[in-house]
Order: C-alpha cells, then structure tokens, then sequence
C-alpha cells in the first residue's frame, strides 16, 4: 500500500516532509505590488528541469528557484499560490522533476506529486530490508554509507533488529542526506507508530518488540480485514504451545515470495525463524509492518480460532475445529489447481 504524503499517517512521517516556512509579514505581501506575471496553465513545455527543495526551505526561495530555471514566470506568481494553498505545506524535500513554462498553480501541483521525486524510497507494507536497501542505493546512497548506517543507527530501548523499524511509506531525501539521517528518520517513525499504537502502553504481557513480531506476522499473513482474527489465532497458540506453522516465516528466510506450495523440506529448514521447528515466537520481525498490523498486534479480536485458511483470495476462514479446517483445506487445494490464486495469496 502506498503512504501518500496527505494520507491520515502523514502525521506519522511529518519528520520527513519539508518544514514549508510560508512565514511572511504583511508589508510583505503588500511589497509584491500587483505585478506577478504567470503563464498560462496547460501551455507548458515538455522540457523538464529539476528542482532541489530543502528541508525548511521557504516558499519565496523555493519561488526564486522556479522563476531562475523558467518554470514559473515570476517567483512573485508561485509565491502567492504557495501562500494562499495550505497544500504547499506537503511539499517534500528533495528532487523534483517539473516542466519547464507552466502556470504557478501546475509548478505546485508537480511539487506535489510523488511520481515527480527524484530518488524516491517507496517502503509498502511487509516489505524487507533486503527490498528497501537497492532502492536506497538508486536513490543515490553509497553501500558504503549505508552498511555504516546499519550498524550505527540507534534503535528504540529492546529492540534487537533494524528489520520492521522501517516504517512503510514514501520517502524523498535532499542531496547530502546521509544514510545514517535517512534511516534513522524511519525508525522514529515506526517508534511514532508503535507508540500511537499502543506497544509502550498497554500492560500488554508483551514487549514491544514482540508485539512488533507480530505485526509483522499478521502483515505477511493475511489482509487488514483479518488482521485482528489472525492475532488472536496466533495468541491462542502461543497459550497452549502449538507451533506457530506459517509459511510466510519461512518464506523470509528463503527470501522467496508469492509462493502458495511449501515443501516438506522447507519446513525442515534449521533457522530460529522457522515456525515449524520452532515454538514461540520468531527472534525478530519478518518485515516492516503498518500501523493497522500494529493495532491489531495489541488489539486481537476475540475468539477461540486456533486454525486458519485462505480457502480462495479474499475468503479467509478462521476455526478451532481441526476436521473442519481439513475440510476447507481441500477446497483449498483444489482452488489452487483450478489456478483461483495466480502466483500469489
């Protein structure tokens, strides 16, 4: 899923987007006079410069950098849209790709499209570190940097592991941005998350980093609509010891996706992460999951299921009867011969 910049979780990410100072005095605005040439919209050229926003830059120095590279007719123009459009405070710092001769109001409305970023890191939900790492590296971070940073970036008190700490969203870093600011930005948003969400509140018989666990295994095994049933199943197991059994555990350690068929010999792996072989929980997170896996992590639905299928996409079934689940896991296999699930769940 993606974290768009003006989604309800911006809250969440606001670390990351640009302080878009529009502070501006009265005399100041007066000073602009009624002189602020703009082109007409939709009668822009198909040349494309770019255009480096900052964190904290001010919209008249941001209106200046339009105007210098003819994007804009006169900084006055895009000034003004950016004053009166509670928008430009959405602007995120980075590289902007935009048209060059287009009205003011065009030059804000491309500010503001993601797509437009230059070195965008698009984190979904469920996705690993070892996905998040290329993007890092194409947005134009060293390896260098980077595998310094992931040794030195600081974690929240308990917690282990970089994996699910970073928080899934779109992210857009000015030139110079180091890894080790990047990837510590994340974290605190995933810290921001967890808090919103409950982990260091609760009174949970849980630590925050096992119910980040099982955020994580909620967001890889199922959708939000059964993130809550999925929970408690995995509690009810944990209170009478029955192994955890999922495949997406053991997906991780394969690094492997969108395969339904686990083999016998998957399952046989030797790994703390394997959930056929081990009891409990797994050591770590198994991706970075979102704030609904993270609600749900805390806030199970209550039920005795002990047993769960997707029987097709979008048609989950939770039981606590074994002789019923084999039921449903027939019509299952059957789903999956007749091709109903493609390449993935």
């Amino acid at each position: 899923m993606r974290v768009k910049f003006d989604s309800p979780i911006s809250r969440v990410v606001s670390a990351l987007l640009v302080a878009f100072l529009l502070t501006v005095t009265l005399r100041e605005v007066r000073g602009l006079g009624s002189s602020a040439p703009d082109f007409a919209c939709s009668q822009g050229s198909p040349a494309e410069v770019s255009i480096e926003v900052k964190s904290g830059e001010t919209g008249s120095s941001i209106a200046r950098q339009l105007f210098a590279k003819g994007v804009t007719k006169s900084s006055e123009a895009f000034f003004r849209v950016a004053v009166s459009d509670p928008r430009s405070t959405q602007i995120a710092p980075g590289a902007h790709r935009l048209n060059t001769g287009i009205c003011a109001k065009e030059a804000l409305i491309q500010l503001l499209d993601a797509k437009r970023l230059i070195g965008l890191i698009n984190i979904v939900e469920g996705a690993w570190i070892s996905e998040v790492l290329p993007q890092m590296y194409k947005a134009g971070f060293t390896t260098e940097d980077v595998s310094q940073a992931l040794k030195s970036v600081n974690k929240p008190e308990g917690f282990t592991s970089l994996e699910g700490l970073l928080f899934p969203a779109q992210y857009s870093f000015a030139q110079g941005t180091s890894a080790q600011l990047a990837l510590s930005n994340m974290v605190k948003n995933s810290e921001r998350a967890m808090q919103e969400a409950g982990f260091f509140s609760s009174g949970s018989k849980y630590s925050p980093q096992q119910l980040l666990v099982i955020a994580s295994l909620l967001q890889a095994e199922g959708k939000s609509q059964d993130f809550r049933k999925i929970s408690q199943v995995i509690q009810n197991r944990l209170r009478i010891g029955m192994p955890l059994q999922f495949d997406s555990t053991v997906h991780y350690i394969k690094k492997v996706r969108g395969n339904i068929f686990l083999s016998t010999q998957s399952t046989l792996i030797s790994s703390p992460y394997n959930t056929y072989r081990k009891y409990g929980l797994p050591p770590g997170p198994i991706n970075n999951p979102g704030l609904d896996a993270m609600r749900a992590a805390i806030n199970p639905k209550p039920g005795n299921w002990i047993y769960f299928i997707t029987v097709a996409p979008s048609d989950t079934r939770f039981t606590a009867d074994i002789d019923q689940f084999s039921e449903w896991k027939v019509e299952y296999k059957k789903n999956l011969r007749a091709g109903l699930f493609g390449s993935s769940r």
